[in-house]
């Protein structure tokens, strides 16, 4: 028996902790608007505990050897193996070892407040909160309620993987011990990079994957080179192919292909894609479908409302937390003028409201060796949107900084021409260390800087950033 509280109002109420909702909540709090977080796991969400963190944390011990590898003078000294027991360590302290003491003092710290428990609209502008005690309380919203709650990974209705406790992003992200054999379902981001931190780790790899190649929504040099990498290192990718059945007891998976053929491992990763997380949340209460993704304008209010907005991956959008923050740092902007009355928004492209990256500047890394990032869209998509456009490439390996950085550097670069503005809309680079290397392409993309003044953006000799003149070289002819 629930025991129900008075109501409680509040400016803005924000459905889920992770980042997302963390950066709406800090938006409006600084603008002087009182806030209610509804939270039902940890504060900080996926990215803190699940994904972004502890991903890159088991991954850089990785990336840094497979570099210092290929350094003449120190490749000697690390043809070791991986210390596990301190890399799965320094991953835990990267998740905070799943508590969220510090996420929950930094929300106290710019006032919002904390609702633990499972929220769900209850009708315009109300959300129920059921607590872990069972106990309910009700928050009204004065302007708006934000859904941040984010997504979850689909595990496919495949005859006895259910039964077969397999691992998804999560799992992937957070097991105490390396599995002897690993089999990876997809060939996403998170399909490469767990095929690449637990291959170095000591598993033995074996990927999975339905397409023709690995990452399809990247260029197709990229999943090329990814792919060659983790093949080199010992991955058995296997494109084409799909899995039929999963057979598990007590001890080992059993993976059955639609071929007949079957492949025994200690553990089998689901990495095929994300749901929107929004089945029990009461959108039906509001005259929307249970479940389903939110379509949103660019200032992430959701479409026929005045009220509610979706911001981060549950709008579908762009499924990437850096992404999705700055969504909520739009849409707290614009919660905040409509608040405050403004009557008319910047939702113009570029505007202060308007999430205009979103179509046209996203960028992404994906922290394999080698690596692969990317901003603004592939060649296929620019053509796709009717844009009159020019790709030029770039053999990365004979830029002066590449082979400094690494003996046998290879690598490839891609710049996507918009013929009629002369700016760019795209950029892709492969290659180690080319992470750090992208904001450069986001910046020239939204900012769409013209290639002529580009010519005068000076790139350091020797580094690996001497591309772009490689690039502007090659398009000037």
């Amino acid at each position: 028996m629930t025991d129900r509280m008075e109501d409680r109002a509040y400016d803005v109420v924000v459905l889920g902790a992770g980042p997302v909702g963390e950066n709406v909540a800090d938006r409006a709090r600084a603008a002087g608007l009182s806030v209610a977080v509804v939270e039902s796991e940890l504060v900080g969400g996926e990215c803190s505990y699940w994904a972004c963190m502890p991903s890159k944390a088991l991954l850089r011990p990785m990336t840094a050897r497979a570099d210092a590898r290929k350094v003449p003078g120190l490749r000697e000294a690390v043809q070791g193996p991986l210390d596990v027991p301190a890399v799965l360590a320094h991953r835990d302290a990267y998740a905070s070892h799943w508590k969220d003491a510090g996420q929950v003092a930094w929300l106290d710290a710019i006032g919002a407040d904390l609702y633990r428990g499972h929220g769900r609209l209850q009708g315009k502008k109300t959300v129920a909160v059921t607590g872990p005690d069972g106990g309910e309380q009700v928050l009204t919203a004065r302007h708006a309620v934000a859904v941040c709650t984010g997504s979850r990974a689909v595990v496919p209705d495949l005859p006895g993987l259910a039964d077969a406790r397999p691992w998804t992003s999560r799992e992937a992200t957070s097991a105490q011990a390396v599995p002897g054999r690993l089999v990876v379902v997809g060939g996403g981001v998170v399909g490469v990079e767990m095929a690449a931190a637990w291959q170095a780790l000591g598993s033995r790899v074996t990927m999975l994957v339905r397409g023709g190649g690995l990452l399809p929504r990247m260029e197709p040099f990229a999943g090329e080179l990814v792919g060659a990498a983790l093949t080199e290192a010992g991955v058995d990718i296997r494109t084409g192919t799909s899995a039929a059945s999963v057979e598990r007891d007590n001890g080992p998976v059993t993976v059955v292909l639609e071929s007949g053929e079957r492949i025994e491992a200690d553990e089998i990763l689901i990495a095929t894609g994300r749901a929107p997380r929004s089945e029990d949340i009461g959108l039906d209460t509001v005259g929307l479908e249970a479940g389903s993704w939110l379509t949103v304008d660019d200032s992430c209010r959701v479409e026929g409302s005045d009220w509610l907005y979706a911001v981060g991956d549950v709008n579908h959008r762009a499924l990437l937390t850096h992404q999705g923050k700055y969504q909520a740092r739009i849409a707290g902007a614009a919660i905040t003028a409509r608040a405050q009355g403004v009557p008319l928004l910047e939702t113009d492209r570029w505007g202060a409201h308007s999430a205009t990256a979103d179509h046209a500047a996203v960028s992404q890394v994906v922290f394999t060796d080698p690596e692969a990032a990317s901003a603004g869209l592939t060649l296929a998509e620019a053509e796709s949107a009717g844009l009159r456009v020019r790709g030029v490439d770039y053999d990365m390996s004979v830029v002066a900084g590449a082979g400094l950085y690494a003996d046998g550097y290879r690598g490839h670069a891609r710049m996507v021409v918009d013929l009629d503005r002369e700016v760019i809309v795209g950029a892709t680079f492969v290659g180690p260390g080319v992470g750090e290397l992208l904001h450069s392409a986001t910046v020239a993309i939204a900012g769409e800087v013209r290639v002529d003044r580009l010519w005068h953006a000076v790139p350091a000799y020797p580094t690996i950033s001497e591309v772009w003149l490689r690039l502007l070289e090659t398009y000037r002819g």
